[in-house]
């Protein structure tokens, strides 16, 4: 859970760091005598405060959930039982709960990141051509996304509990009165849904960055030689999108793994357990059984499994990628 946090920090400090340089290159070209950006004391007293708050609020914590996933603690008490590697091997021996929701987060990881990646690539490509209603479109995909996942939640909640119910009341459809968040496989679809629909507007304005930055010569020159929609598609447009793709791909891919507010808000692991992610079952562990040294066990085998994962993915991608 922890391993999540630094990321905006360290997208600060780079931000900092950068900013840095143009104020130096400018008092350089005024003529001041800088010397190298890299050397000056300034940037050290820029970053330092930044550096002093991830160590404390971040790093020092993450450091000792992991020596707490040694351990037998229940959060209550002063001292932790050190118990070894007990943790670890009842989380892959005995824990069939922990095997579930690893199998739904895996099933769920997989269509959310191919359907709202192709979903959205698609819905860039329409949303950027030259039609009046483009902007009004635009704003409307990527409301959603301002909304807090937990709020959205609850309002597909009432939506799938009252709304249908009163629909199909009106229009004698079948479909509204199935039970979407009372039936396991309903369930699942219901988060599936609720998730994409919630998201997509983010990655589509990313996609439509990549489109942009398209060079129109390229274009043009892929007309000139005959080439059609589908072959530009794929030959011409997909090749120089890569880096938004592998972006879009590693936050779907973070994001998916890391679901949990719209699970407690919507179905609340249920029915039966079933739309139970690994996150949710670590917070379950740790916050309902107060078991913290299991449940720290359980984080730092999600943190080592999303590591080597987006590793691959990210390196994976790179490779695809066109210059231009």
């Amino acid at each position: 859970m922890y391993t999540f946090l630094p990321v905006p920090c360290h997208d600060y400090i780079f931000f900092i760091y950068n900013r840095y340089q143009i104020i130096s290159v400018n008092m350089e070209m005024r003529g001041a005598n800088m010397g190298k950006v890299k050397n000056k004391p300034g940037f050290i007293i820029y970053v330092l405060p930044v550096l002093v708050f991830v160590t404390m609020v971040v790093y020092i914590p993450f450091i000792m959930s992991m020596c707490y996933s040694f351990t037998e603690w229940n959060g209550i008490s002063r001292a932790a039982k050190f118990i070894g590697l007990e943790n670890f091997r009842l989380l892959f021996t005995e824990d069939g709960g922990f095997k579930d929701s690893a199998i739904f987060t895996l099933k769920f990881s997989v269509l959310f990141i191919v359907t709202i990646n192709t979903l959205a690539v698609f819905l860039a490509v329409m949303l950027d051509k030259k039609l009046k209603t483009s902007g009004i479109l635009r704003a409307g995909f990527f409301v959603p996304y301002i909304l807090s996942m937990v709020i959205v939640g609850f309002i597909w909640r009432f939506i799938f509990i009252q709304g249908f119910e009163t629909m199909g009341n009106l229009t004698n459809l079948g479909f509204f009165s199935w039970s979407w968040l009372g039936d396991a496989k309903l369930a699942f679809w219901s988060v599936l849904f609720v998730s994409i629909w919630q998201s997509v507007g983010f990655y589509i304005v990313i996609y439509i960055a990549g489109l942009q930055s398209i060079p129109v010569q390229l274009i043009e020159a892929a007309i000139i030689d005959g080439a059609g929609t589908v072959v530009r598609f794929f030959r011409v447009t997909i090749p120089l999108i890569m880096p938004s793709v592998t972006t879009c791909v590693f936050l779907a891919l973070t994001n998916s793994i890391k679901i949990f507010d719209v699970i407690i808000s919507l179905t609340n692991g249920g029915p039966g357990g079933s739309t139970t992610s690994i996150t949710y079952d670590i917070y379950k562990e740790a916050f309902q059984n107060n078991s913290y040294g299991y449940g720290t066990a359980k984080a730092l085998v999600l943190f080592v499994a999303i590591l080597l994962i987006t590793l691959v993915q990210v390196t994976f991608f790179k490779k695809k990628e066109v210059e231009m």
